[in-house]
Parts: C-alpha cells; structure tokens; sequence
C-alpha cells in the first residue's frame, strides 16, 4: 500500500522549497503526497519578494477535503502564516486524530530575519507544539520557540529537552547553521540523545533543506518507521540529495537540492 502524506505549508513558484519540495520529497520517497496551502510567494533562487497569505478559514475547507477523501497517514507542516492558521491546523488534527505530526517551525530564515509574529511563534508553542510526533527547528527557531537569545552547539541536546517539556513527543535540533566541519543534528526522545553527523556537503545549493528533512521524516512515520529509524533516513537522503545539488543548474542564487537524485539518470548536456 502506498501510504499518503499531506503536507500543510506555503507555495515556492520556483520550486525549491514549501509544498513542491515536499511533494518532490514524498514523490522520490515512495509517498502519494496531498497539500493544503497556507501562503502564496513570489520567490525564486534569489530570495523572496512576496507573500499572499492563505486565511485560516480556507486552510481549514482544504484540510476538511483533504481528511474526509484521503487515507492521511502522516502530515507535515511548515510556513503557518498565522494564529488564525495555527488554530484549523490543531482542529484538524485533533478532530481527524492525526497520529504522526511531523511540524518544521518555519519561523526565522536564514539571514535572521522572523518571518512570522510573536502571536504565531506563540500558538505554535502552546497549541501545536504538544500535538507533534517530533518538531524540527532549526538553531534561530529552536531560540525562538525558547525564548534564549541563542543555542550554542554545546547546548542543543539542553535545548531538545527543554522543547520536550513544552510537550513535544521528541525534538530533532537542527544544527546546519553552526557551519562547522560536520553537519550535526541532535534527536532527543524517550530513548535519551541522539546525534546524527555527516560530513558538511560543499555547495550553495540549500534551497528547501529544512522543508526536505521534515517531509522525509514524516514518509518514514508515515510507513510505520521507528522514529529514530525515520530521523536517521531522512538525514541520509537530505545529504545525498545536497551532494548531487550543484547537478541541476536551477537558478542563479541559491538553488534547490535534488530530490530526484536517486531516480534520475545523469545525461550529458546537449552539445
């Protein structure tokens, strides 16, 4: 059986991140992937330029069709531009008993910059936060989600715990901002501190890094993977994915990773 996945997110036009990285990755992953839209951007390899929010209203009609048709086995969500989306995001999982919530806090890009408010950083913590299988923040975010200025390397396992008290079943600090040598990301949940290592790939090519990993996750739960199992997989196909990213030539900025590595035959350019 093929199970579905349903991603719940904002659209990337240009296709590197959001929902079309998350189809991609449900896609190469074996998934049938369903999406309910929470924003529009007008963005590309460059950065963005626009965004459109989706009101929580007709976040909820999309999630109502979607449970009330599809065999949902897993979801996962990213960009939640609002309380108001926050809210039919929970209702929907509590009402159709959603059993693995994979949830990317998309809060702080990469520059620093919040991209969503307070009021939004503070309904994910309360009412989203304790509904999720395992939450997947990046450094800036898990900071956010805390309330700390900053979370050194030293003290992510500390972090992940402290996550795990707001309610969190488990927590996978993301520790790609460091940039050090190695990229490492720490799992924390009832089996104790896990860390996942894997040599820092060498590209520019990162569009869609965070969305991938957390899609990748939820595909694992989604066929009944161990969490750990589940985590440990993603990490492997987000690295494979970042090695083979300078092959594609999407973009003059930074550009996605590839999805389809494994299932693509390299050909040479036309002459």
């Amino acid at each position: 059986m093929i199970p579905t996945v349903l991603s719940v997110a904002g659209s990337d036009p240009s296709g590197g991140a959001g929902i079309q990285a998350d189809l991609k990755t449900f896609s190469a992953l074996g998934a049938y992937g369903a999406a309910a839209l929470t924003a529009l951007t007008a963005q590309n390899t460059r950065g963005v330029t626009g965004v459109l929010p989706v009101s929580g209203e007709f976040v909820a009609d999309q999630l109502a069709a979607i449970f009330e048709d599809l065999d949902v086995r897993a979801m996962k969500t990213g960009m939640l531009g609002g309380p108001d989306v926050v809210d039919a995001v929970v209702e929907a999982i509590e009402r159709y008993r959603v059993r693995q919530v994979v949830v990317d806090p998309v809060m702080v890009a990469t520059s620093g910059d919040r991209l969503v408010s307070e009021e939004t950083v503070e309904a994910i913590r309360e009412r989203l936060v304790p509904l999720a299988t395992v939450i997947t923040p990046n450094l800036p975010e898990t900071a956010a989600l805390l309330g700390w200025d900053d979370v050194p390397p030293d003290r992510m396992a500390q972090a992940g715990a402290a996550l795990r008290e707001q309610g969190a079943a488990a927590v996978v600090v993301k520790g790609g901002h460091d940039g050090g040598p190695e990229a490492i990301d720490v799992l924390v949940d009832d089996g104790g501190v896990h860390e996942l290592r894997e040599l820092r790939v060498a590209t520019k090519n990162t569009h869609g890094t965070g969305c991938t990993f957390a899609s990748a996750i939820a595909v694992g739960l989604a066929f009944d993977r161990p969490l750990a199992r589940a985590v440990a997989d993603a990490k492997r196909y987000l690295t494979d994915a970042l090695r083979a990213a300078d092959t594609l030539h999407v973009g003059g900025g930074y550009g996605p990773v590839h999805h389809f590595h494994a299932l693509w035959t390299p050909r040479p350019r036309d002459r």
